[in-house]
This record gives C-alpha cells, structure tokens and sequence, in this order.
C-alpha cells in the first residue's frame, strides 16, 4: 500500500512539475550611450547573441520586450533562433501599470509555456516579485548579465538567478 501510494505521489509531482510555466527574465543588453532610446554598444551586441546561444533550447512560446529598442535588440537573436516575434509591452501606467500588463501576459499562456521576458534594471525584479519569486533582488544599473529563471506553478514561483555572457562589470 506504501508502495503505491509513493508511486502516486511521484506521478503527481511529475505531472505537476510538466505543467509549470518557464519564465526568463533579463535586462537588456549594455547600451551603446545614454540617450533616452539607445541602441546597444558592441558588448550589448555580443551579450545578444549570448542569450540566444544561453537560451537555444528553451524554444519559448512569447517573448515580451518594451518599446524601447535595447530591449528588442536584446531579443532579436533568441526570437531570430527560434522563428519568434517578439511582442512589445507598452509602458503605459508607469512602472506599476507596464509590470502588471506583463503579468497578465504570462499568466494568460498556457501552463506549460515557455516565456522570454526582456525588461529594465528597474521592471526586472519588480516582474519576478509579481510572478511570485520573493527573492528577486534589486538590479543595480551595471547589472546586465543576470538571467533569472522561473518555474511558475499557479501562483508559487521557484527560481533560480545564473549569469550569461560576459561579466557585469559591477
């Protein structure tokens, strides 16, 4: 009877961990100057494709970017990689309104996609909060080698935090 009730118990846990959401989460890719819509420096480049080699087995079902453009350059060689489009998030509502829109994005896929979500310093640790992982730290703004990655189950997140590419010379 112990037996199989352990047996059951295992094939539960399986099948529930099958259906876990997979989130990463990344700020974009170093900038090529400060203005306010920039494009990426030559290591953002090279960081870019970076995430790509990082991520050639995750084949994600959404990739969510902001509307400004390191972010989408950030993504174009993973999107490329996997035949994806990325969709853009609007900034509207300020930090708080962009964060939730986000949200509801990823909690209306399936329960078992595979999302990319490529933010800012200060959107990052604000969306992993959200999602359910407590743990996400603040991201300094020299930060940008941080890949955090979640397993969403309902409203529980497991996480874990690894860096790609080169670096971050924090």
């Amino acid at each position: 009877m112990r037996r199989l009730l352990l047996a059951a118990t295992l094939s539960l846990l399986t099948a529930t961990s099958a259906m876990a959401q997979t989130v990463y989460l990344v700020r974009h890719a170093e900038k090529a100057d400060q203005s306010a819509d920039p494009a990426l420096s030559a290591a953002g480049t090279e960081r870019a494709g970076a995430l790509a080699a990082a991520l050639a087995d995750a084949h994600p079902d959404l990739i969510l970017v902001t509307p400004l453009q390191r972010t989408a350059l950030t993504a174009a060689p993973t999107a490329s990689h996997h035949g994806a489009t990325p969709v853009v998030v609007p900034l509207d509502g300020g930090t708080q309104g962009h964060v939730a829109t986000v949200v509801a994005r990823v909690r209306a896929q399936p329960a078992d996609a595979v999302v990319l979500i490529v933010g800012h310093s200060n959107t990052v640790p604000l969306i992993a909060r959200a999602l359910g992982y407590a743990e996400a730290a603040d991201m300094p703004d020299c930060e940008y080698d941080r890949l955090t990655l979640l397993h969403l189950m309902g409203e529980r997140a497991h996480g874990q935090v690894s860096r790609y590419g080169a670096a971050s010379t924090c």
